[in-house]
């Protein structure tokens, strides 16, 4: 491979945005912002806070793994705190949520103590790294263009939510506070995270 010599370099890939309501497997890296906050649990570094607003959110990059977009990357900021109110933290604690019973394959319903366990996290290094299938949608950023976001995690009882994740789910009825998941083993627990990561020390 010669410096001069861009023959054997890889073309362009399409920028066009991924059409609204696409479904794909996922995964989420954090980036950190090295906010913290001992009185909300907040001590592993990875909350960013913005200077033009003060909110508090998470930002997440979305890398798809598979099918017609795979590689493909797209960023959201999963909300925390918001002076406003209640309305965009809440909004970030569903998607997270969310996206854990994806992880995990649990059922939305299920309120068995397994599924209540893969909804409880150490730390945000829980997600960082975690992969699920979301829905992929089409919001216009602060310039007015229109960009990809992830802000819908795609949870087991959707009908396509095993062949996205590679699964066969198991037959019950987790209404009724039955166990969930599917015949594969859902995604493992990342161990909990103590004291800041690596790159805050």
């Amino acid at each position: 491979m010669n410096w001069n010599d861009f023959n054997d370099a890889e073309q362009q890939t399409s920028f066009d945005l991924i059409p609204k309501g696409t479904l794909a497997k996922v995964r989420m890296t954090l980036k950190p912002g090295g906010h913290d906050d001992a009185s909300k649990g907040w001590t592993d570094g990875y909350a960013t806070e913005s200077f033009d607003t003060g909110s508090i959110y998470l930002a997440a990059e979305f890398v798809v793994l598979e099918g017609e977009y795979a590689k493909r990357k797209l960023w959201s900021n999963i909300g925390l705190h918001s002076a406003k109110g209640d309305a965009w933290a809440n909004m970030g604690r569903t998607l997270i949520r969310a996206l854990l019973n994806s992880a995990h394959g649990v059922q939305p319903a299920d309120q068995s103590p397994e599924a209540q366990k893969a909804r409880r996290i150490a730390s945000f290094a829980a997600i960082d790294g975690i992969e699920f299938v979301a829905r992929i949608d089409v919001e216009k950023d602060a310039k007015g263009e229109n960009r990809n976001i992830v802000k819908q995690a795609i949870e087991p009882d959707h009908k396509d939510y095993a062949r996205l994740m590679g699964m066969t789910p198991k037959i019950g009825n987790p209404s009724q506070g039955g166990h969930s998941g599917s015949a594969a083993q859902p995604a493992p627990q990342r161990p909990a995270a103590t004291g800041k990561p690596a790159w805050a020390q």
